[in-house]
């Protein structure tokens, strides 16, 4: 009797370490949440020519800042593209297609320049989720979050990221924009809530194409967390249609085989 009270109380002890363990992981996911809306980033991951777009966004506007030093450009022959298309058309910073996607600027620069080394974007659409919104759809609501300020060094701040380092890569793209509050509540108790936007200097694309054009770079940024992902997916699919068949195969073997049996 003393042995099972003193394995009780080990198993008590292990599952409330576990529970405080399971606390403080995810502590940090809830308090690194944000309380602006974020808006649905269109499922485009099967979606092979909008990939293709977003690595083209990604090279031309990303990665002069922001390396993905877990891709290859290799990899990109995944999306459809052949070596020598990613040669000619996504290769920058270096002339080997085994090569990682490395950044054009030196961390000295970045540090010099934004304060801190813009972070690895390999696996950000996945770190950025959260227990109410995917990575993909805060990506699209903050790179459709910008506006001017003239208080920032860069010049610019998002509705999602306050006070955000990074300037606004693709505003020749969208143009400028001023965000819209109304302030509701009693007095002393007031509180902003975003109400929309104001065009200030239209942009090269419409707001429908740059929506578009930030779908296609995110897709390609979930895709990049995770490359296989579609492939797990409908491995997936196949493991349960055959456990599946294969469950009703061993039913009616096992009738057979005990039909006789008394």
């Amino acid at each position: 009797m003393m042995k099972k009270g003193i394995a009780m109380k080990r198993w008590l002890a292990n599952g409330v370490a576990a529970l405080a363990m399971l606390l403080l992981v995810s502590a940090p996911v809830q308090a690194a949440g944000t309380g602006f809306p974020m808006d649905k980033a269109p499922r485009l991951s099967n979606d092979q020519a909008a990939l293709q777009h977003g690595a083209k966004i990604f090279v031309n506007y990303c990665l002069s800042c922001h390396s993905a030093s877990f891709v290859r450009y290799n990899r990109l022959t995944e999306l459809g593209l052949t070596e020598k298309q990613i040669k000619e058309n996504l290769m920058f910073t270096t002339d080997k297609v085994g090569d990682q996607m490395i950044a054009a600027i030196s961390p000295q620069q970045a540090k010099a320049w934004f304060g801190a080394q813009p972070p690895d974007l390999s696996l950000i659409a996945r770190s950025r989720a959260s227990q109410s919104y995917s990575g993909t759809d805060y990506l699209y609501t903050l790179l459709r979050g910008y506006y001017r300020d003239p208080n920032r060094p860069t010049g610019w701040n998002n509705v999602v990221f306050h006070n955000i380092g990074m300037p606004h890569p693709l505003w020749e793209l969208q143009g400028e924009r001023k965000p819209i509050f109304e302030k509701v509540g009693s007095p002393g108790h007031e509180t902003e809530v975003f109400r929309g936007w104001e065009v200030v200097k239209p942009g090269q694309l419409s707001e429908a194409e740059y929506d578009r054009l930030v779908a296609d770079l995110v897709a390609y940024l979930e895709w990049m967390g995770e490359p296989v992902k579609n492939h797990r997916i409908r491995l997936g699919v196949w493991v349960m249609i055959f456990l599946g068949v294969f469950a009703v195969i061993a039913w009616r073997l096992n009738a057979a085989y005990w039909k006789d049996v008394r």
